[in-house]
């Protein structure tokens, strides 16, 4: 009983891990997501709508650096935080 209950949580475990580049899963159950924009993309703005992420970018000037920005979630009790990561690149 105990190696069945053991494989049915690990099979839970390794689920949730494989998906926690998806969009929907950091947001609603935690983990880590990474955006590359386009080069010469720079962020202006981010959001979530229901479980897609969107987010404003324009083109960068002569004058922009490129940046990485990290948006962390903070839910009650520290429970299922998830972070985006955007990473600009100009070329």
């Amino acid at each position: 009983m105990k190696k069945k209950i053991f494989a049915v949580v690990a099979a839970i475990a390794i689920t949730v891990t494989g998906l926690t580049g998806c969009q929907s899963v950091t947001k609603d159950f935690g983990g880590k997501t990474t955006v590359k924009l386009e080069p010469n993309q720079k962020l202006e703005e981010i959001t979530w709508k229901d479980d897609s992420l969107w987010y404003l970018t324009r083109p960068m000037t002569d004058e922009d650096v490129p940046e990485t920005h990290t948006f962390r979630q903070q839910k009650d009790f520290g429970v299922f935080e998830g972070t985006v990561t955007i990473i600009e690149t100009k070329e």
